[in-house]
């Protein structure tokens, strides 16, 4: 018999983590752990990767859902995932421990070059908001490291300074050495962002992440078409569910790219119907994790790396959190691997707390 239930814990920052929506600590994360009754160490885990004031199911029900759906599998239902589809983080804590209990709990959950240790993901380097100073120290540690490809907070500071970043940059490396993304998160009014956006081609970025605020869809339109910089979007993508809310937005925007996060996308399910609809309209995608602890990172990590999409996606590591699990991911240069002769240790999650 399968039993499950849930485990509660907050993990801290190594650093603040700024965006243009605040600046966050710490991180409260809710596991799901599915188990047989005659092995409960066997447990399969899913990381519920709800991301405050950006998730769209970060609302008062959450933790009644949450109770809702363990104690339906604890009653013998196991097929709760069909009335999760305004859940994301639900979805995903909950496929993604279904995919580790088949495989006893190994963490294996797509078995491939990768998970054998033969293959890497390349990523970016992500340069979190700060002031200008530390901004710069942070990218020129991402470039000793040997990144050549950076993800930069844009919309924080005034823009002369960010600016002034940029040609820091753009002093050192051309756009051919190192690719160069923005993440706006929504930092643009939709009267300035064209503007913006014709001084920042001079910078030769790869992308820009949603220069304006989710749901102003014909400004988004607009800027998708006359921008010099090709526009990805991200928070625009949360909250539509069905194939015909994902269909209407890309017909309506048509953006270059997507920035597909499964843990608040409605989980992998979720962004397999993204890519789906992307391919067919010749729009490229990466994967990118929403500040998940290790366990949510491996099944994303593991996920993507199945994908075969040549591209930089965006995967933090374990040194994210001061207190992470310990696990098999590491990070050397900008590539992202799993040893597997490394063991998990999800001790931390045993003890269950209630909330």
């Amino acid at each position: 018999m399968i039993k499950a239930r849930t485990v509660y814990r907050e993990f801290r920052f190594q650093r603040p983590a700024t965006t243009s929506r605040g600046t966050y600590l710490k991180k409260k994360v809710h596991f799901i752990l599915l188990y047989h009754t005659d092995d409960p160490s066997a447990a399969g885990v899913g990381e519920c990767s709800l991301f405050p004031g950006l998730s769209c199911d970060d609302v008062k029900g959450f933790q009644d859902k949450l109770n809702q759906t363990i104690n339906r599998i604890n009653q013998g239902d196991y097929l709760a995932d069909p009335e999760l589809t305004d859940w994301p983080s639900i979805s995903f804590g909950l496929e993604t421990a279904w995919r580790d209990l088949r495989t006893l709990g190994s963490k294996v959950l797509y078995p491939s070059a990768f998970t054998e240790g033969k293959d890497a993901i390349e990523i970016n380097g992500l340069i979190w908001m700060d002031n200008k100073d530390e901004m710069i120290r942070q990218i020129r540690q991402k470039l000793q490291e040997g990144f050549t490809c950076l993800k930069m907070k844009f919309g924080s500071l005034d823009l002369d300074e960010e600016f002034e970043i940029l040609r820091y940059i753009r002093a050192q490396y051309d756009a051919d050495e190192l690719e160069l993304r923005l993440d706006a998160n929504g930092a643009f009014k939709p009267s300035q962002a064209n503007d913006i956006l014709k001084m920042l081609a001079e910078f030769e970025l790869h992308s820009i992440e949603q220069p304006i605020v989710a749901g102003h869809s014909e400004a988004m339109a607009r800027l998708c078409e006359t921008s010099p910089v090709p526009i990805a979007l991200d928070e625009e993508l949360i909250g539509k569910q069905t194939l015909a809310a994902k269909r209407k937005v890309l017909d309506a925007i048509r953006p270059k790219y997507l920035v597909l996060k499964p843990g608040l996308l409605g989980g992998i399910t979720g962004c397999k119907e993204w890519i789906s609809l992307a391919d067919e309209r010749n729009i490229r995608w990466w994967i990118t994790s929403a500040l998940e602890t290790n366990i949510g990172l491996n099944a994303i990590a593991q996920w993507t790396y199945t994908l075969g999409n040549s591209i930089y996606h965006g995967l933090s590591t374990g040194s994210l959190f001061s207190n992470n699990i310990p696990s098999p991911l590491y990070l050397s240069g900008e590539r992202l691997y799993y040893d597997p002769d490394l063991k998990w240790d999800i001790s931390s999650l045993e003890d269950p707390v209630s909330v």
